[in-house]
């Protein structure tokens, strides 16, 4: 295998197989990061918001467990090495929020909406490809660092509620992290409406297990490669942009995870719509409606990047590990998607 397959183009292949049972729980179980927020707040259920909360469960159990069983080291994430800075957090997962409510869907929804054959789907991914990296490492990353600096804790303090909670009580955090799995699983579990619903408990354990596959796949290839592949799992922000600069530049470039995530998921997607009978080309006959749908991609581009982390990214991924950032940053993207869908609804009406 280490002959045939490099470390990265190996990682590529872990994210590709994690991507498509995201794409699929996308299309099949409709596992939607806007669809929950959209359902608590207009359609009067919280079953996709449960499904959510499953997915988070199962992902720290599954992401603790495997740190108990030696098999992932927890700080070699940078969401709990040097991921922190609560203000960041605040104001890219606010902006991400408010451009995902104007786009229609976040990074990860785009993706499964360009897999079903939507091409204004298409160009949200590439402006918001473009925007996440003009922040990243184009003309606006200076001013983003200065702005918004990492690992404010320093590196002898883990951005971890698991590791807090341990060093304060003199437990372990694969057993605090496991015991607060259990209790988002079984709080999101207790409802009858939602037990008596078995293929929304599926698709959210697919999708927990899918962030688990990440951590698991590049925490072996990161220990045989001594560090040379990080330790990530599933995010749709700086992948986005990775995967437009590999299709463009691959004789220059190496695969990474990030660009195999990307790709399963459009995979997983496809074949999802295929199977249901939805795929069909879509284009959009307004321009104003494709105007607001590019800013809202610039915005989702830009916050995802300040925050560190998309709805994913930092929403399951961050989650899973149960970094400071990860509920943060998810209740501001929640905010900043409230104040967009109330935008485009009600207007500016005072609140």
């Amino acid at each position: 295998m280490e002959e045939v397959l490099s470390d990265t183009t190996l990682v590529a292949i872990l994210g590709l197989i994690g991507g498509v049972g995201l794409g699929l729980a996308a299309r099949l179980g409709r596992f939607c990061t806007l669809g929950a927020i959209e359902d608590v707040l207009y359609g009067n259920s919280d079953i996709r918001l449960r499904m959510w909360a499953i997915a988070v469960g199962v992902s720290i159990i599954g992401a603790f467990g495997l740190a108990g069983m030696g098999l992932l080291d927890l700080e070699a994430s940078f969401y709990i090495n040097n991921g922190w800075n609560p203000v960041a957090h605040v104001a890219g997962g606010l902006l991400f929020g408010y451009g995902m409510a104007l786009a229609g869907n976040c990074g990860y929804g785009v993706l499964a909406r360009v897999g079903g054959g939507d091409l204004r789907a298409f160009v949200i991914v590439l402006v918001m490809a473009i925007a996440a990296y003009s922040v990243i490492s184009g003309p606006f990353a200076e001013l983003r660092v200065m702005l918004f600096p990492a690992g404010l804790l320093g590196a002898d303090a883990p951005a971890g509620m698991a590791h807090l909670v341990a060093g304060r009580s003199g437990m372990s955090p694969v057993v605090v992290g496991v015991v607060i799995g259990a209790m988002i699983l079984i709080a999101a579990l207790a409802p009858e409406r939602i037990r008596s619903d078995p293929k929304a408990i599926f698709w959210a354990v697919i999708v927990g297990l899918s962030i688990v596959s990440g951590w698991l796949g590049t925490a072996f290839v990161a220990d045989r490669s001594f560090g040379a592949v990080p330790t990530e799992s599933h995010t749709f922000s700086a992948p986005l942009g990775d995967t437009l600069l590999y299709v463009m530049l691959s004789s220059g470039l190496s695969l990474n995870f990030g660009v195999g995530s990307v790709v399963g998921v459009l995979c997983g997607a496809c074949i999802g719509s295929l199977l249901k009978g939805h795929f069909r080309w879509e284009a959009c006959e307004d321009p104003r409606e494709l105007r607001r749908q590019i800013g809202g991609a610039a915005c989702m581009g830009v916050g995802g990047a300040v925050a560190i982390g998309c709805s994913v990214g930092q929403g399951l991924s961050a989650f899973s590990l149960l970094a400071f950032s990860a509920p943060l940053t998810l209740g501001a993207i929640m905010i900043g998607a409230w104040i967009g869908l109330r935008q485009l609804i009600q207007g500016f009406a005072p609140l």
